[in-house]
């Protein structure tokens, strides 16, 4: 486990979870929000970002968690050894995005970008996850079987299969 992406929803856990495996496996993590997104919460330049996930990609060891512009996704999946796909029902990523907001009131979100709107960020989520099911489905997972031959593909289903998966990497 050298380049592991980590993706899934909105609310689905992924910078939870990137933190505990980078702090448990010594690589670094690059959360894709802080490429995607200026401080203010506007997006970067393409280009901007093109160049920092590159550098990043062709490194030697890495954690991205996040999902960015759909090319430079697949470019991610290619390169990595590992994949960990957080795909948990639609009921439970609309909480954790609510929850998120709720709690992000007291407490900045894990993941989040330094000085983005908590309100402009949970309605992108809100936003994000209506057109979910357009992109995270069956073709997609046969899709992500095929990418992820001579890779590991681990794929997390409930919050239950969430924290099995955390504590074997915490031990």
């Amino acid at each position: 486990m050298r380049k592991v992406a980590i993706f899934g929803k909105p609310g689905s856990g992924k910078s939870t979870l990137s933190k505990q495996l980078a702090g448990a496996i010594g690589l670094p993590l690059y959360p894709l929000d802080a490429i995607v997104y200026q401080a203010n919460g506007d997006l970067v330049a393409r280009e901007i970002f093109d160049q920092a996930h590159n550098k990043i990609i062709t490194s030697d060891a890495w954690i991205i968690d996040g999902f960015g512009p759909m090319g430079a996704f697949f470019q991610r999946l290619e390169s990595a050894d590992t994949l960990i796909y957080i795909d948990f029902p639609y009921p439970v990523s609309y909480w954790f995005v609510i929850k998120r907001f709720l709690k992000g009131w007291f407490v900045k979100p894990e993941g989040w970008p330094e000085g983005s709107s908590l309100f402009k960020g949970t309605w992108q989520s809100i936003q994000t996850l209506r057109l979910c099911p357009k992109f995270w489905n069956h073709d997609f997972l046969e899709k992500l079987q095929g990418i992820a031959t001579g890779k590991q593909l681990i794929v997390i289903r409930s919050v239950s299969e969430l924290k099995r998966f955390i504590s074997t990497i915490n031990v």
